[in-house]
């Protein structure tokens, strides 16, 4: 059965379906080949169970706020603010793209946006100082990571959805402050180093005066993660308040104090946000369907069985469920493979002793390092759209940071306290 969904599937793929259409006519047609009699009722109540977890509001709301931020100048000051500090020492400006990411991912949740609203700024002045374009476009890629790793990460909100109820999207998204801080932390060495090894230029340093200026301007930006993380780490409001306040946070900050953008923007930037929305909860209601075929088979418990065999270890878990995910980001959509492999893997995980929490973030550390490793990573199509450059040239100096983030995805393994430790 499972051959045969898989054929179905791949099928629809080559001809040049969207993700979604196999997603859900793949597990429909098996359904009507292997159990005709089946009312197909039941189908359809599966795909709207699949977004009715009142968890998945975060997801427009958070995507919103993101929206409105790129729309204005929430990139800029950020990046003048961390470039006036750091942006006059050796890699700089290096360590700054990195920093911002990491920021932005703060208030994106998402590495794509991450790609779209650092990149386009940050890839410009890493050229005049002297990089080449395959490097700034790869530290651009890959520092983006940390987008799906510190809170508010959309990966963190479905793999919460899917790994099913018990698991807290409020804790998750502590958990994954740690994992996001060492990847800027690596990038940030390995930037400096680059830079001394190929001898790149220093920028020129900014006087205090000015540093003070671009602080005081970034000082409202740099509230939106403070307040989001603060207050569900203090038990203010929930994540899913905190996704409603992070847009009023967004449209006062834009609309009112900046006035980047006039209220008259606003509509069109939330029926984008509606647009890109309802893509992602079609695939997880399509995922949900085609989770609940591969349950009606049995399909995960022969999967488990064959893969971990009957009393797998913690680590032997985790090593396999780190493969798997890293590999299927690689050629899927992250949030398709979260939906399809999550229920598949959690279970065993649970038995085997893995707190779902730092399953969850293992997870979301392979999907985010997934979707930057060729051959058709997502972050990878995204920076040769907006920089207007050929695949190769994108992915040319990628192996290094792939490397540096595989052995984080091993110390997230050996040490699970990285992931626990702030819960």
């Amino acid at each position: 059965m499972l051959a045969t969904l898989l054929t179905i599937m791949v099928i629809l793929l080559l001809l040049n379906f969207p993700m979604m259409i196999p997603l859900i006519l793949g597990p429909v047609i098996i359904m009507l080949i292997f159990n005709p009699n089946l009312n197909m009722d039941l189908l359809m109540g599966q795909l709207l169970t699949g977004i009715e977890s009142p968890v998945l509001l975060c997801v427009p709301l958070f995507i919103f706020a993101a929206d409105i931020m790129t729309s204005g100048k929430t990139s800029n000051r950020l990046l003048d603010f961390i470039g006036a500090f750091v942006g006059h020492i050796r890699g700089g400006y290096a360590v700054t793209t990195a920093a911002a990411c990491t920021l932005f991912g703060a208030i994106s949740g998402s590495t794509q946006a991450t790609v779209v609203a650092i990149g386009r700024p940050m890839r410009e002045r890493l050229l005049k100082v002297g990089y080449k374009d395959s490097s700034a476009m790869a530290l651009i890629i890959n520092s983006s990571d940390a987008a799906l790793l510190v809170p508010p990460s959309i990966g963190m909100i479905i793999y919460a959805m899917a790994a099913g109820s018990g698991v807290s999207v409020g804790d998750l998204f502590i958990a994954g402050i740690i994992p996001g801080l060492m990847v800027f932390l690596a990038f940030t060495i390995y930037s400096v180093i680059y830079a001394r090894i190929k001898d790149i230029p220093l920028a020129e340093r900014v006087s205090w005066p000015d540093r003070f200026k671009f602080l005081r301007k970034s000082l409202l930006p740099l509230g939106f993660p403070i307040i989001i993380i603060g207050g569900i780490y203090l038990g203010y409001f929930t994540p899913v308040e905190a996704s409603g306040i992070s847009v009023l946070y967004a449209i006062i900050l834009e609309v009112l104090i900046f006035k980047t953008i006039p209220w008259k923007k606003i509509p069109s930037i939330a029926l984008s946000t509606g647009l890109v929305t309802s893509a992602v909860f079609i695939l997880v209601a399509g995922g949900q369907l085609f989770t609940w075929v591969l349950g009606y088979a049995r399909i995960p418990q022969q999967i488990t069985e064959a893969v971990l065999g009957t009393d797998p270890s913690a680590i032997y878990v985790l090593i396999i469920v780190s493969i798997f995910f890293f590999v299927g980001c690689m050629f899927v959509d992250p949030i398709v493979v979260i939906l399809i492999l999550t229920p598949i893997f959690a279970p065993a995980a649970e038995q085997a002793g893995v707190d779902l929490i730092h399953l969850g973030i293992i997870i979301t550390f392979q999907a985010a390092l997934g979707s930057a490793t060729p051959p058709f990573g997502v972050d990878i199509f995204t920076a040769s759209a907006v920089f207007k450059k050929p695949y190769l040239e994108v992915i040319r100096s990628t192996p290094p940071f792939i490397i540096m983030l595989l052995i984080i995805g091993v110390l997230l393994i050996m040490f699970p306290q990285l992931s626990l430790v702030l819960i």
